[in-house]
């Protein structure tokens, strides 16, 4: 083999990167449109379609250790299930809109409240303070938000007949909010 150039070195260097840079751009494409191939399948999936299930939960009654709340108490009926805390701001404007609700529509659907990552006395004093009398769990442990998958508070569920997850807002709930969910967790 004779000597080479510089000048032939270079196109031929030149000539190997411009064919692996093609093949890694053929190799991305592919693996990109694999991707989409497999969301696409996850979302079109009847499993997909379907609501997720709640999880279950059983926790002490806030101030009253002796009691529980459970999500079985609530068997065939549609839930809310509320997560919260006394220290969360966004929960200060969003809990006087759950206790009236929950004053006026009693019997049409349940309400839950979940107090995570919490002190006892500061929850009693918030619930109180914001006129709550439905239900509250006590889960300082955050037990409960960690199968539901809740990060950040307020997030609110609302759970059909069967207990199926029909809708999940984060943040404070809003009047329109909370008729969607009523809505998809009665099917009317």
């Amino acid at each position: 083999m004779g000597q080479r150039t510089w000048a032939d070195t270079m196109g031929r260097a030149g000539r190997l990167a411009a064919r692996h840079k093609l093949a890694a751009a053929i190799a991305g494409l592919c693996v990109a449109a694999a991707l989409a191939g497999i969301a696409w399948a996850e979302l079109s999936s009847p499993a997909a379609a379907a609501d997720p299930p709640a999880h279950a939960f059983s926790l002490p009654v806030l101030g009253q250790s002796s009691k529980h709340v459970s999500l079985s108490d609530y068997a065939g009926k549609p839930l809310i299930v509320n997560f919260f805390a006394s220290w969360c701001a966004p929960c200060q404007q969003e809990t006087p809109l759950l206790a009236r609700f929950y004053r006026a529509e009693h019997g049409r659907v349940a309400l839950v409240g979940l107090d995570e990552n919490d002190v006892a006395g500061s929850a009693l004093s918030f619930t109180r303070r914001h006129g709550v009398s439905y239900p509250v769990g006590f889960d300082p442990e955050v037990i409960a938000a960690s199968a539901y998958g809740v990060d950040a508070l307020p997030q609110t569920f609302f759970l059909n007949a069967s207990h199926q997850v029909v809708d999940r807002i984060f943040g404070p709930l809003t009047a329109a909010d909370l008729s969607k969910g009523i809505a998809l967790a009665t099917g009317t």
